[in-house]
C-alpha cells in the first residue's frame, strides 16, 4: 500500500530541525517510500509570528536534506507565491500527474487543526495521510478528529472520504521551531537542535534576531 510511493512533507520549516528530519526518515524507512519531498510554504495562512522569508526557509531546508538520497525539496509553494494552501498544492500535483498517489506527512497537532485549513473536505479527498506523534501530542489523540470514520488495525484509520490515515509513533524528539527562535532572541545556543549548516545560515543571515531600532539618538 505504501511501498515505492512518494510522500510530501509540508510546513513552514521556520526553521527546519532534527525533529522534522528524523520523523521523515523513520516514515520513509517504515513505509518503504521511494522519496520524501519537503515543501516549504511561502506564506502560511495560520502562522505569521517570527516568520523568516520564504527564500530563507527554502534554502535552509535544502541545506538540511543534503546527503540523504531519499529526500528532496520542492519550491512549488514558494514559486506560486501568496498564501500557501495544501489543497492547492495537491490539486496542482494532480493536474500535472493524474495517476500519482502521494502521501502527506504531518504531525498530530496539525491534523487535529485541519478543520481550520482551507477547503479541508476537498483536501481529504486528494491524498492519504501519515500522521506522526509530536511531543507532547500522541497518536491516540487522533480519535478527536471529526474526519475519522473508523479505526482499523495497526494504526490505520479510515476517513469519511474513503481515504485513510496511518498513525506512526516515531522517536519522540521534543524540539520545536518556536523554542529555537526563542533561544535566538535570547542569545542562547541552538547547537545540536538542527544541522550545523542550518545553524550557520541562521547566524550569518541574522534570522529570528530582533532588529536594532534605528532613528535619532
Amino acid at each position: 500500500m505504501t511501498e515505492g510511493r512518494t510522500a510530501l512533507f509540508g510546513g513552514t520549516f521556520n526553521p527546519i530541525h532534527y525533529g522534522h528530519l528524523r520523523a521523515a526518515e523513520e516514515v520513509r524507512e517504515v513505509l518503504g517510500l521511494r522519496r520524501v519531498v519537503f515543501v516549504p510554504s511561502c506564506f502560511p495562512p495560520l502562522k505569521s509570528e517570527d516568520l523568516a522569508e520564504a527564500a530563507h526557509r527554502l534554502e535552509m531546508t535544502r541545506m538540511a536534506v543534503e546527503g540523504n538520497p531519499f529526500f528532496e525539496v520542492s519550491d512549488m509553494e514558494c514559486r506560486r507565491g501568496g498564501r500557501s494552501y495544501t489543497v492547492d498544492t495537491l490539486e496542482e500535483l494532480k493536474r500535472a500527474s493524474p495517476s500519482s498517489e502521494p502521501l502527506f506527512i504531518l504531525g498530530v497537532d496539525a491534523f487535529l487543526d485541519m478543520p481550520n485549513w482551507h477547503r479541508p473536505e476537498r483536501l481529504m479527498e486528494l491524498c492519504d495521510f501519515v500522521v506522526v506523534n509530536r511531543p507532547p501530542h500522541r497518536i491516540e489523540e487522533l480519535s478527536r478528529s471529526p474526519y475519522l470514520r473508523e479505526a482499523g488495525r495497526s494504526g490505520l484509520m479510515h476517513l469519511s472520504s474513503g481515504r485513510w490515515v496511518l498513525g506512526l509513533n516515531c522517536t519522540p524528539i521534543a524540539i520545536s521551531a518556536s523554542d529555537i527562535r526563542w533561544r535566538l532572541r535570547n542569545n542562547l545556543s541552538i547547537r545540536y537542535l538542527l544541522p550545523e549548516s542550518v545553524e550557520s545560515y541562521i547566524i550569518s543571515n541574522r534570522l529570528y534576531i530582533p532588529k536594532t531600532p534605528t532613528g535619532d539618538r
